[in-house]
Formats: C-alpha cells, structure tokens, sequence
C-alpha cells in the first residue's frame, strides 16, 4: 500500500507492507516535528540537511532515553545485588515503568495529529 506524508513542506510516497501504515505515518510524523522546529529556527535548507538535522535530532532524543533505561535498570540490577527486598526491586520496577509512561505521554503530546 502507498502511504503519503509530508515532510519540511515536501511530500513523500512510498510503499508499506499492510499494518505498517500507521507505524510508518507516526514515524514521519516525529520526523516532520523535527523538521518544521528546524525551519522555525534557521529558515528554508536544502532538503537532505534538513532530513539529516531532523534525523541527527531524533538519535538524540532516542540515545537519551536509552540512557535513562540504563540507569532504571542499573538502579534495579543494584537493588537485586545489594540484597534488596522483593517489595525494594517491586518498587524499583514500578519507578521504571513510571518513568516509560511519563516518557511515552510526552512523545505523544509532541505528536502531531494522525491523519
């Protein structure tokens, strides 16, 4: 299936296998916010610089999440090895999964609307 969306004010075409569609308009839909935030800060580019700032910008925020994961299960491999209680790695892994919430509820705020 063709699946079309818009990029820096630019539209793309191409193909999905079926049920990627939607996997595949969220994607170019963060990598349309980064994008547009880029042309709001420096103006008009030339397209493959604006794709790769844009792309450059999202393996930040990727790496920097993934760093965050590290350190929850740091904090829990920790609690397991200092001889933690079942109730000290239970409190841990519900920190853990508070924190994948409140990240994945800021990438959707940042996600603009599906079409």
């Amino acid at each position: 299936m063709d699946v079309t969306f818009t990029i820096g004010h630019k539209e793309y075409t191409v193909q999905a296998q079926d049920g990627e569609e939607r996997l595949l308009r969220r994607a170019a839909g963060l990598l349309n916010e980064e994008a547009e935030k880029i042309v709001e800060q420096a103006g008009r580019m030339p397209e493959p610089r604006l794709l790769l700032l844009a792309g450059l910008m999202l393996a930040d925020r990727l790496s920097s999440m993934e760093d965050r994961a590290l350190a929850a299960e740091r904090d829990i491999n920790r609690a397991k090895s200092a001889g933690g209680t079942a109730s000290d790695v239970l409190d841990s892994v519900s920190e853990l999964a508070d924190r994948a919430e409140a990240l994945a509820d800021k990438a959707e705020q940042r996600k603009p609307s599906e079409t």
